[in-house]
Formats: C-alpha cells, sequence, structure tokens
C-alpha cells in the first residue's frame, strides 16, 4: 500500500520521517553510551557520520543535480542534508568564507533537559562535515571555531568556518 499524500501531508510526513530519523539516532547513541560509557558512543558515532556525511552529500548531488562546487555547492547540496530540517542552522560568508552557526541543537538540548551532561561532538561533526564537503568540492577545508567539549559562547552550540584551498 503507497500512501497518497497532498502537498501539505507531505511536508508533515518529511518531518515526521526527520523526528524518526533523530529519535533513532539519540536512541542508538543513549544505548550505547549506557552499554559501554560516552567514549566508546562517540568514538563509533564519528565513525558513522564520517560516513554518513559523504554518502549523504553523494546522494544529494546525484538525486537533486547538484554539480556546482565551491563554497555555493556546498550550501546548496548542504540545504537537502536531512538534519537541516530540525536542526537550526544559520550560514553566511564573509570574507570568502562559508560561516555556520548552530542556535539550536535539538540532541544537546534533549540530553541537557534530561540530566545528561553535553556529549563531545566536535570530533563527530569535524569528519561528517569533511565527508560532505570532500564529495563536494576536494579542495573546501572545514574548520571549527568552537564545539562541545568547548565551551558555548554567545547563543550559539557550535561555530564552523569552510574556506576553499588556494
Amino acid at each position: 500500500m503507497k500512501l497518497r499524500l497532498t502537498s501539505y501531508d507531505k511536508d508533515k510526513y518529511i518531518e515526521f520521517l526527520i523526528r524518526q530519523f533523530r529519535l533513532v539516532d539519540a536512541l542508538w547513541f543513549l544505548n550505547v553510551e549506557r552499554e559501554f560509557g560516552l567514549d566508546a558512543a562517540t568514538k563509533i558515532n564519528e565513525m558513522v557520520w564520517a560516513e554518513m556525511g559523504s554518502r549523504a552529500a553523494r546522494d544529494i548531488k546525484k538525486r537533486f543535480n547538484i554539480d556546482v562546487k565551491g563554497l555555493k555547492g556546498f550550501i546548496e547540496a548542504f540545504k537537502y542534508f536531512p538534519w537541516i530540517q530540525i536542526i537550526d542552522y544559520r550560514y553566511s560568508f564573509e570574507d570568502n568564507k562559508l560561516i555556520i552557526k548552530v542556535v539550536s541543537c535539538p540532541p544537546q538540548e534533549a540530553r541537557v533537559k534530561h540530566g545528561l551532561p553535553v556529549f563531545p561532538c566536535k570530533s563527530m561533526h569535524q569528519k561528517e562535515f569533511e565527508g560532505f564537503a570532500k564529495e563536494i568540492d576536494e579542495n573546501i577545508t572545514v574548520k571549527c571555531i568552537y564545539a562541545p567539549p568547548d565551551q558555548r559562547k554567545d547563543k550559539y552550540w557550535c561555530i564552523w568556518e569552510f574556506t576553499l584551498k588556494t
């Protein structure tokens, strides 16, 4: 049986799927953390998201016919990344750099809400973004300005800088 959805219902269904995706990721991480500790969960998470970053970019390029390279190609493809629907990413171009800031991070906020410590996601996202960026343009470099476990600054959970090698 295949769903026949209106445009409005498709939007709601996409939101539902993304939330389910996030919950599977969260429950997976929490159970690995409970069973083997935070360090093990973080290490395995890094491996998963390093792979997911490059796989997602490849699939996005193919499905949405994105062939633009450079920082513009990165942001064009990144707009299709599933997490974009639930994480409050803000981006801007400043002095030939793409800056991405995260205002709202549901995984971290859920941990805090449930009395868990913020988990160190910096290395995981470094690998995820590098994998994604490399699939768009091998000349894109990724630099973390700060992310957990770094001290949070201003209202952002993390800030990332993307540049092109010259």
